[in-house]
Protein backbone atom coordinates (compact mmCIF):
# COMPACT_ATOMS: atom_id res chain seq x y z
CA UNK A 1 0.00 0.00 0.00
CA UNK A 2 1.24 3.25 -0.71
CA UNK A 3 0.64 6.68 1.74
CA UNK A 4 -0.84 9.53 0.65
CA UNK A 5 -1.26 13.00 2.18
CA UNK A 6 -3.07 16.12 0.97
CA UNK A 7 -3.41 19.36 3.27
CA UNK A 8 -4.99 22.55 2.60
CA UNK A 9 -5.79 25.46 4.67
CA UNK A 10 -9.34 26.85 4.28
CA UNK A 11 -10.27 30.46 5.71
CA UNK A 12 -13.93 28.95 7.71
CA UNK A 13 -14.10 27.54 10.64
CA UNK A 14 -13.82 23.93 10.84
CA UNK A 15 -17.75 23.25 11.41
CA UNK A 16 -17.89 24.53 7.97
CA UNK A 17 -15.09 22.82 6.28
CA UNK A 18 -16.89 19.54 7.84
CA UNK A 19 -20.65 20.29 7.10
CA UNK A 20 -19.58 21.52 3.77
CA UNK A 21 -17.08 18.82 3.07
CA UNK A 22 -19.91 15.88 4.17
CA UNK A 23 -23.08 17.70 3.60
CA UNK A 24 -24.75 15.71 0.03
CA UNK A 25 -25.44 18.61 -1.76
CA UNK A 26 -22.03 20.16 -1.25
CA UNK A 27 -20.41 17.03 -1.61
CA UNK A 28 -21.19 16.58 -5.38
CA UNK A 29 -19.86 20.59 -5.89
CA UNK A 30 -16.61 20.08 -4.27
CA UNK A 31 -15.92 16.66 -5.53
CA UNK A 32 -17.34 17.38 -9.21
CA UNK A 33 -14.38 19.56 -9.82
CA UNK A 34 -11.91 16.33 -9.92
CA UNK A 35 -14.47 13.70 -9.97
CA UNK A 36 -17.60 14.91 -12.00
CA UNK A 37 -20.88 13.01 -11.05
CA UNK A 38 -19.51 12.08 -7.86
CA UNK A 39 -21.81 11.27 -4.89
CA UNK A 40 -22.74 9.13 -2.05
CA UNK A 41 -25.74 7.40 -0.49
CA UNK A 42 -25.71 6.53 3.35
CA UNK A 43 -24.86 7.90 6.43
CA UNK A 44 -21.59 9.75 8.36
CA UNK A 45 -21.87 7.46 11.00
CA UNK A 46 -19.74 5.03 13.25
CA UNK A 47 -19.98 1.40 11.40
CA UNK A 48 -22.29 2.49 8.58
CA UNK A 49 -21.65 1.83 5.08
CA UNK A 50 -21.80 4.28 2.89
CA UNK A 51 -21.48 4.23 -0.88
CA UNK A 52 -19.01 6.47 -3.10
CA UNK A 53 -21.01 6.72 -6.36
CA UNK A 54 -18.92 7.90 -9.33
CA UNK A 55 -21.30 7.91 -12.12
CA UNK A 56 -25.22 7.53 -12.73
CA UNK A 57 -24.81 3.82 -13.48
CA UNK A 58 -24.54 2.99 -9.73
CA UNK A 59 -20.53 2.10 -9.78
CA UNK A 60 -18.24 3.02 -7.43
CA UNK A 61 -17.11 1.53 -3.96
CA UNK A 62 -18.40 0.92 -0.90
CA UNK A 63 -17.21 1.70 2.31
CA UNK A 64 -17.42 1.29 6.19
CA UNK A 65 -16.67 4.23 8.46
CA UNK A 66 -14.32 2.97 11.28
CA UNK A 67 -13.95 6.69 12.92
CA UNK A 68 -16.34 9.30 13.24
CA UNK A 69 -15.80 12.65 15.75
CA UNK A 70 -17.96 15.12 15.07
CA UNK A 71 -15.59 18.09 13.59
CA UNK A 72 -12.63 16.55 14.40
CA UNK A 73 -12.02 13.05 12.03
CA UNK A 74 -13.72 10.19 9.68
CA UNK A 75 -11.79 7.68 8.73
CA UNK A 76 -13.64 5.05 6.05
CA UNK A 77 -12.30 1.74 4.83
CA UNK A 78 -12.91 0.40 1.56
CA UNK A 79 -14.48 -2.95 1.56
CA UNK A 80 -16.05 -3.27 -1.76
CA UNK A 81 -15.90 -2.37 -5.63
CA UNK A 82 -19.69 -1.60 -6.78
CA UNK A 83 -20.27 -2.58 -10.45
CA UNK A 84 -23.25 -1.09 -12.56
CA UNK A 85 -26.91 -1.21 -10.84
CA UNK A 86 -24.97 -1.37 -7.56
CA UNK A 87 -23.79 -5.18 -7.37
CA UNK A 88 -21.20 -5.11 -4.68
CA UNK A 89 -17.49 -6.79 -6.10
CA UNK A 90 -15.42 -8.19 -3.22
CA UNK A 91 -13.43 -10.77 -5.32
CA UNK A 92 -12.33 -9.51 -8.92
CA UNK A 93 -8.56 -8.94 -9.44
CA UNK A 94 -10.06 -5.09 -10.03
CA UNK A 95 -11.57 -4.85 -6.40
CA UNK A 96 -8.26 -7.09 -4.70
CA UNK A 97 -6.65 -3.91 -6.11
CA UNK A 98 -9.30 -1.51 -4.20
CA UNK A 99 -10.47 -3.25 -1.05
CA UNK A 100 -8.57 -2.47 2.08
CA UNK A 101 -7.84 0.51 1.06
CA UNK A 102 -8.51 3.72 3.64
CA UNK A 103 -9.06 7.30 3.32
CA UNK A 104 -9.38 10.13 6.32
CA UNK A 105 -9.86 13.20 6.97
CA UNK A 106 -8.63 15.34 9.88
CA UNK A 107 -9.84 18.64 10.47
CA UNK A 108 -7.75 20.98 12.82
CA UNK A 109 -8.89 24.88 13.79
CA UNK A 110 -6.60 28.00 14.86
CA UNK A 111 -8.13 31.40 14.36
CA UNK A 112 -10.29 30.66 12.16
CA UNK A 113 -8.10 29.23 9.54
CA UNK A 114 -9.01 25.38 9.03
CA UNK A 115 -6.11 22.90 8.50
CA UNK A 116 -8.03 19.53 6.31
CA UNK A 117 -5.81 16.73 5.79
CA UNK A 118 -6.71 13.92 3.61
CA UNK A 119 -4.59 10.76 4.09
CA UNK A 120 -5.00 7.55 2.32
CA UNK A 121 -3.94 4.12 1.99
CA UNK A 122 -3.77 2.81 -1.93
CA UNK A 123 -2.63 0.28 -3.95
CA UNK A 124 0.41 1.60 -6.02
CA UNK A 125 -1.91 1.77 -9.26
CA UNK A 126 -4.14 4.11 -7.69
CA UNK A 127 -1.70 6.48 -6.50
CA UNK A 128 -1.53 8.91 -10.05
CA UNK A 129 -5.45 9.76 -9.96
CA UNK A 130 -5.27 10.17 -6.29
CA UNK A 131 -2.30 12.49 -6.53
CA UNK A 132 -3.64 14.49 -9.55
CA UNK A 133 -7.44 14.72 -8.39
CA UNK A 134 -7.65 14.85 -4.50
CA UNK A 135 -5.09 18.55 -4.98
CA UNK A 136 -8.33 19.35 -7.42
CA UNK A 137 -10.96 18.85 -5.09
CA UNK A 138 -9.57 19.89 -2.42
CA UNK A 139 -9.44 23.62 -4.07
CA UNK A 140 -12.90 23.01 -4.84
CA UNK A 141 -13.32 22.55 -1.23
CA UNK A 142 -11.62 25.51 -0.69
CA UNK A 143 -13.58 27.83 -3.01
CA UNK A 144 -16.95 26.74 -1.88
CA UNK A 145 -15.58 27.16 2.28
CA UNK A 146 -14.41 30.31 1.62
CA UNK A 147 -17.75 32.14 -0.45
Amino acid sequence: MKNLTFIININAPKQKVWDTMLNAETYQQWTGSAWPGSNYTGQWAPGANISFIGSQDGAGTLAKILAFEPYDRVTAEHIAVLLPGGVEDRDSEMAKNWVGSTEQYDFSEQDGLTTLTVSMSVYPEWEPMFTHDWPIALEGLKALCES
